[in-house]
């Protein structure tokens, strides 16, 4: 009843697990397709979004540099080199400059050796010689510099706007410093939700503006572009930075591919949108799989309550098929059983008659006294009870492996049972030359089942054994085994032949009713099915393991009533008696006739 309950339990999963499935594979398909279309669109309108700021900021910023450059541009063009030379020129032109733009610092004018010939400012830098500097070698060969953020001279972070004036055939330089944090309060002026930031980096990934979230002027940015090589437009992306912050990032390149705009900001800020959508998404997807899951539940306990009801009318049917397997094996051992009883019956009839001829002639003596004759009549008696208790043995387990009756499942222990079941047979394995073994685990657990179908399944499974050898070794060599030992929570039985062994295309075949290899009125293809249907309906398993020509194995598993264990868990395989001679594999009988 528990194996028939799992086998249920196990059904109503699939069934459930079907009725569950076929509607919501179609249900979340749709779910999908709707909600990848629409966070589609909900992820190009915000790329959009922060594409449109980048484009606007960096509009702002090449702008202002341009407006800078204009600046200067306007300074070389209207004064003469001898006009800034002096401080007081330079002076009144920088107070000119910083009227227009808060963001120049100092102005500074270079002869064309590098030379500074007026500076005006915060810092003492008149007279400074620039020759060999990078900035200076730049703004000659290109007439005009923004340069990267250095600290140079003053040994503060600063960056310049230099261009070359030629007057006369001679060259010089006038160049114009920009406050940084004018220029880095210019490039943070981006609103962009709740986390959203701008800032500068030079083509080596180093910080030409601060970060608001963490980042100084001239350190290297851990968390630079993904590739600092000019690209054409606007490139945008999702990255970690090593915070372990997900975020989405647009960059654009400024200042002639010298600077990037990098503006970044969290990936759950920027995508808010979508996380509600997905949240949406979520709650529709949980309201219909209750309503799928509720009524694959109602459907699915109508259809077990249905099968129920079908398994009660076959029930009948599956007994009459295991009476039809009983009587089967019955034909089969016929042969054995008959020549066993025969035996044990003419040797209590001549022994029968021995006595009476030897009471007899006591009689007519009158001696009953110690003698030849009494030890004779006494052995005789002994053997007519051996004899008597051996066909008595036989009849009776012939009768009680025929007689039909309701499953009982019950606790027994395999030791006592196993050798009763191996002698039903043992005489069919010594007609046929084979030998037959039975080897038990020293402490071998009882088992959970019916006494009488685990004996039909067990002299099925030696009859089919014992067969098979027969047909491949008809002299000598045949061999079947019987092991028995604990396995886990269960206890094995192994039928072990070296007989013909399964063909591959047959291992799948042999449970199906009505299938045999046998020839054509030997076999009814019914005992195999009978035995996995007993075992399956004890809790047990049956399983076969063989190879063509080599033999095969066939494993019972049946539930373990009780664990015995000594000290150091279970013990060895031993052997166990066998009826009518020694232990089995020992002995005048050897379980093997």
């Amino acid at each position: 009843m528990e194996r028939k309950t799992d086998h249920y339990q196990a059904l109503r999963g699939k069934i459930l697990a079907t009725m569950i499935l076929v509607p919501a594979i179609p249900f979340g398909l749709v779910l999908a397709m709707g909600y990848y279309h629409f966070s589609d669109s909900l992820r190009a309108t915000t790329v959009a979004r922060m594409v449109r700021v980048v484009e606007d900021h960096r509009e702002l910023i090449q702008v202002f540099l341009a407006e800078r450059r204009a600046d200067l541009l306007f300074v070389a063009q209207t004064y003469t080199f001898d006009d800034l030379k002096t401080d007081q020129a330079l002076a009144r032109v920088l107070d000119r400059l910083k009227t227009k733009s808060p963001a120049f610092v100092d102005l500074g004018v270079f002869d064309r050796s590098g030379l500074q010939v007026a500076y005006q400012g915060p810092y003492q830098l008149a007279g400074k010689a620039y020759g060999q500097t990078e900035w200076f070698k730049e703004v000659l060969r290109r007439g005009y510099y923004i340069s990267n953020v250095f600290l140079g001279y003053r040994g503060v972070p600063h960056f310049i706007i230099a261009l070359v004036r030629e007057e006369e055939g001679e060259r010089w330089v006038v160049r114009a410093t920009i406050d940084s944090h004018y220029f880095t309060n210019l490039v943070e002026r981006v609103s962009i939700g709740k986390t959203g930031e701008a800032y500068v980096l030079n083509a080596q990934g180093v910080f030409q503006t601060r970060r608001r979230s963490g980042g100084e002027l001239l350190e290297e940015d851990p968390a630079k572009p993904k590739e600092l090589s000019p690209h054409q437009g606007i490139r945008t992306y999702l990255n970690r930075d090593p915070s372990g912050r997900d975020l989405f990032y647009a960059t654009a390149w400024i200042n002639d591919n010298n600077w990037i705009l990098v503006v970044r900001q969290d990936e759950a800020d920027a995508f808010a949108s979508l996380r509600s959508l997905t949240g949406l998404v979520i709650l529709v997807s949980l309201l219909g799989g209750i309503l799928i899951v509720g009524l694959a539940f109602y459907m699915t306990n109508s259809i077990i309550r249905r099968l129920r009801e079908i398994e009660a009318e076959k029930s009948q049917l599956s007994q009459q098929l295991i009476v039809a397997g009983r009587l089967a094996e019955i034909g089969e051992m016929s042969a054995g059983f008959a020549h066993e009883i025969n035996n044990p019956l003419q040797i209590i009839k001549a022994e029968q008659t021995l006595v009476e001829t030897i009471m007899e002639e006591l009689r007519e003596k009158g001696e009953l006294s110690q003698g030849e004759e009494v030890r004779e009549l006494t052995d005789s008696l002994h053997q007519i009870k051996v004899q008597v208790d051996r066909c008595g043995s036989i009849t009776q387990a012939l009768l009680k492996f025929a007689r039909q009756r309701e499953p009982s499942v019950q606790e027994f222990d395999l030791a006592g049972f196993l050798p009763e079941v191996v002698g039903m047979v043992r005489k069919k394995a010594e007609v046929e030359g084979i030998g037959l073994l039975l080897e038990t685990a020293g402490d071998c657990p009882p088992v959970k089942a019916d006494p009488g179908q685990l004996q039909q399944v067990l002299v099925n499974l030696l009859n089919n054994a014992i067969d098979a050898v027969a047909q491949k070794r008809p002299q000598e060599g045949g061999r079947v085994e019987v092991k028995v030992g604990p396995a886990g929570r269960e206890v094995e039985i192994r039928v072990e032949d070296n007989g013909t062994g399964i063909s591959p295309e047959n291992m799948d075949k042999i449970f199906t009713p009505f299938f045999t290899t046998k020839p054509v009125g030997q076999g009814t293809g019914l005992g195999l099915p009978v035995c996995f249907g007993i075992i399956d309906k004890m809790g047990g398993k049956i399983r076969v393991s063989s190879q063509e020509g080599e033999g095969a194995t066939f494993t019972v598993l049946l539930p373990a009533a009780g664990l015995r264990v000594g000290a150091d868990g279970w013990r060895g395989p031993g052997r166990r008696p066998v009826p009518n001679g020694g232990e089995d594999g020992q002995g005048q009988n050897n379980a093997r006739g």
